[in-house]
Order: C-alpha cells, then structure tokens, then sequence
C-alpha cells in the first residue's frame, strides 16, 4: 500500500524533467493517492488476452466517473428533452455520450501513464497566475454542479415528505449525508466504490419502474436514436439539444477520473502493465457509460411518449381530477408544458399514481447524494494540489463543502421554488461554457504527454489533433450559440456589451491554453 491518503504532503516536482514525464519510480509518486492503499491487480496467466479477474479489479473508477452522468442536471435535460422534442433528440444524447467517452480515456490515460492527475500535471504545466485562474473556474463548475446536485436532492426529499421538509432543510440533510458516506473509504475503497454501484442500480431499478410504467414506443426510440434529424424543430429544441451537450459532458469529471484510476497499484515502468490498465479501464468506462446511457434513455422515452405536445390544461384537469394538491403548478391555459425534476414527479404522479411520483424520487434521490460526493472529492483533488494545501480529509472535506452549502442554503431561504429551478438552468450554462476550457486543456496536456512519452504513432497523434482540434471548435460554436440565445432573451444593452467582453476573454484564455 501508499501510505499518505488525502491528508499526505503535497510535493512538487523538479523543473528539471517534462511536466508530463511520469515520475521516477525511486522517487515515488509525488502526490498521495486518496486514499491510503491501492487495489492490487491479479495475475492471471491463463487469460493473456483478456480477463474477468483482471477487469474486476479495475472495476471502480469508470462507475463513479459515471455519476456524473446521472447527476439531477442531466435527468432534468433529459425529462425537459423528451417533453419539448419528444424521442427527436436521442441521437444527441447518444453523441454526447461517445464524445464524453472519448474525453474520460483521455483523462483515464493521463493518470494512468503518468502517474499524476489532471490537476497535478495543471499545476507542473502553468505558471501561478493562470493556474490560479483555472483553478477559480474549475471550482466555479464544481461548485455549480454541487448546488445542482444539492438542490436535486433536496427537491427529492420535499417530494418524499409532502412538502413538509422545506427545501432548506433538504439541503442541510443532503450535506449532513454527505459527509457520513463519504467517510465509507475508512471502511475500504471497493466498500465505497460498492456503494456507488448499490445507488446507480436504484437508479436503474427506479426509472426502470416508470419506463416499463409508460411503456414508450420502442419503434419512436429506435428512430430518434439511430437517425440524425430534427423534423419540425425549431429554437426550443435546437436549445434543448444544446444542453443535453452541456449537462452530459461534466468538466470537473476530468480531473475526477485522472485521479480515480491511481487507485489501482500499476507498474507505470512497465509498458506492458500500462497498456494493460489503460485497456482494462476503458472497458470498465464503456460499460459503465453504457449504463449510465440506458438510465437516460429511460427517462427521456417516458417524458416523450408520456408528456411530448401536451399543454398545461391538459396536465392541469388530470392533476385536478387526481385531487393532486400540485394542480396549481399548471395554469389552465394552452401554453406547451414546461417541466422539471419536481413537475416532472408531479405529473408522473398525476398520469400513474403516487407510487410512480415516490419512485421518481427516490432516483432523483440516489442521483443527487451520489453526484454530491464525487463533485466532493473532485473538489478535494483540485483545491489541495492546486493551492498546495497541506490538510487532512476532514478538513478538506469542509472547505469544498462549505462554499456549496452556504451559497445553494441561502438562495433556497431566498428564492422561491421557481426561482431555485430557474437558478438550476443558468448553473447548466455555466458548466457548457466551462466544458470548452476543460476540453482545451485535456486535449492539450494529452497531445504534450503523447509527443514527450513517445507512445503513440505520428499517424495516431495527427488523429487526436484532427479530432481534438473539431471537437474544441464544435463545442466552442455550441457555446457561444447558447451565450447569444440566453443573452438576446434578456433584452439589453449593457448586457450585451458584458457577454460580448467576457466573451473575448474566455476565448483568448482558451487560446492560451
């Protein structure tokens, strides 16, 4: 085992060597894992090729990776794609997830070779000023997406007591849950990586109860899936598919998932061991994407097949002859039906009775504890190497949690619950914007690793520019559409002069990257 943990000394390495250069096996490994042992991997010389022993070893880090695909930011894309689009906009979500396969090996490959994690490479790449700045806007996504999670959580929990838990309470309930699973770990990882995995099958098991419960049109899913067209669709949709875009690809799952996979005791001096764990990991994340998939396929389908073109009077009569006390949430007019994750259970509740609306919140619950610890420990990798902070886990723990706490506390005792769903659409924009900076980084740090390691072909690595390079542009494009269309709704000037500068500067600070 490591000895060290989360609470080991944070140590820099010599300029002397690449930044990207894995450490040298007699200094061993300059920053701590975190956690205090690794998982060592079995041989098996009866399977040279491939080996279930093998890949159960490796089996961990791409599931909790994975949470963050499942996170309430994504159900509710998922729930408001299905009632605007119907199954039209599948095939995005089907895109997102490969692109954001194709960025968790990148990441997954860093730590791997290299022995270090995105942010550790970060802090042996840049100079103090930038990386300070990029740790502020890495934080800013992590503390977004934890208000998101905190909030889908607490929602959830005022699903499951009637309204009668506040959402302020909710939220202090969330935190207060956090910080006892988190602690698991003492219990040994593959007893937390085990716990992960019991919270993403109730997420299976409960939106695969309101999939089988709707009965969606298999041939409808089938086309939405596999074809690539939009009939009929105009600028809700185009949106629509926009933030499918913005709430799959997560980007402080990046620097999660380069630190996840130095759980597990490889020989980075060994070629032969590092290509082993590179593909051993890479099948683990396509499984456990695959899942993650399926679980948003559900709820997409149901909202579609279920809620697509209907009207808030449609859902208003049925909530009012349920005797439903939520009716009011739905004026009775012919506007389009806008839902989120806590309409969302209401009208699943109105369509297919209470145990639909309980089981509904029951997922969203398992979705927003899990995404609430990992953006936790993601927090925890960023903060302490990029700050060079020398704290224990305990410690740690409290300043990541804290910002979140008493930012998602205060707006819930001072925003309505519109507002605070309101308040969750512009955190999906603020991570989309972020996406392009994280993207950039990766893609650059990998292509640096690659042409300082020598481990690829010149064939390979003028693939990962070419596709590297259309991928920073495609989203670049998605974002400044998503930044124009929010902006125009607001109808003024001076705003449009401010997103306009900030514009300009994010894209240089790109540029820089």
């Amino acid at each position: 085992g490591e000895p060290g943990g989360l609470g080991g000394v944070v140590s820099t390495i010599s300029s002397s060597r690449s930044p990207l250069q894995p450490p040298d096996s007699e200094d061993g490994e300059p920053f701590t894992t975190y956690f205090d042992s690794k998982i060592p991997i079995p041989e098996d010389e009866t399977h040279s090729c491939f080996s279930f022993r093998k890949l159960w070893a490796f089996t961990g880090p791409g599931f909790l990776m994975s949470i963050a695909y499942l996170d309430p930011g994504n159900i509710e894309s998922d729930l408001q794609s299905g009632a605007v689009a119907g199954f039209k906009l599948l095939w995005v979500l089907l895109l997102a997830t490969i692109i954001g396969l194709l960025l968790q090996r990148l990441a997954a490959r860093l730590g791997v070779v290299t022995g270090l994690h995105l942010a550790e490479v970060c802090h042996r790449q840049y100079q103090k000023v930038p990386r300070i700045i990029l740790w502020l806007m890495v934080e800013l996504a992590i503390i977004g997406s934890d208000m998101q999670e905190v909030i889908g959580s607490a929602i959830a929990i005022n699903l499951l007591s009637v309204g009668k838990i506040p959402l302020w309470g909710g939220v202090l309930i969330t935190i207060a849950d956090t910080f006892v699973f988190l602690f698991l770990d003492k219990y040994g990882l593959r007893k937390l990586e085990a716990f992960f995995g019991l919270l993403i099958t109730i997420m299976a098991l409960t939106f695969g109860y309101e999939y089988i419960t709707v009965k969606p049109s298999q041939e409808k899913l089938l086309q939405g899936l596999f074809i690539p067209y939009c009939r009929d669709c105009g600028t809700p949709q185009l949106e629509q598919a926009v933030g499918i875009v913005g709430a799959v690809i997560m980007p402080h799952n990046m620097y999660l998932h380069s630190a996840l996979v130095k759980s597990r005791q490889v020989n980075r001096s060994d070629k032969r061991e590092v290509r082993e764990a590179n593909k051993y990991f890479f099948i683990e994340s396509c499984i456990a994407l695959f899942v993650s998939f399926i679980i948003n396929i559900f709820v997409v389908t149901v909202f579609a097949e279920a809620f697509f073109n209907k009207t808030n009077a449609d859902v208003n009569q049925v909530c009012a002859n349920f005797s439903s006390p939520h009716s009011s949430l739905f004026p009775n007019n012919n506007q389009t039906l806008e839902v989120d994750i806590y309409k969302g259970g209401v009208v699943l509740g109105c369509y297919f009775g209470p145990a639909a609306l309980y089981i509904w919140a029951i997922g969203i619950l398992a979705a927003g504890q899990s995404s609430t610890m990992t953006g936790t420990y993601s927090g925890q990798f960023v903060m302490e190497v990029t700050l060079l902070l020398l704290l224990t886990l305990l410690l740690t723990l409290l300043l990541t949690l804290l910002l979140t706490l008493l930012l998602t506390l205060l707006l819930t005792l001072l925003l309505t619950l519109l507002l605070t769903l309101l308040l969750t659409l512009l955190l999906t924009l603020l991570l989309t914007l972020l996406l392009t900076l994280l993207l950039t980084l990766l893609l650059t740090l990998l292509l640096t690793l690659l042409l300082t390691l020598l481990l690829t072909l010149l064939l390979t690595l003028l693939f990962w520019k070419v596709a590297g390079g259309l991928l920073i542009l495609l989203i670049c494009a998605i974002n400044m559409y998503f930044v124009v269309a929010y902006v125009r709704d607001l109808n003024h000037l001076g705003l449009y002069i401010g997103a306009a500068v900030l514009s300009v500067i994010y894209l240089c600070f790109v540029a820089y990257l």
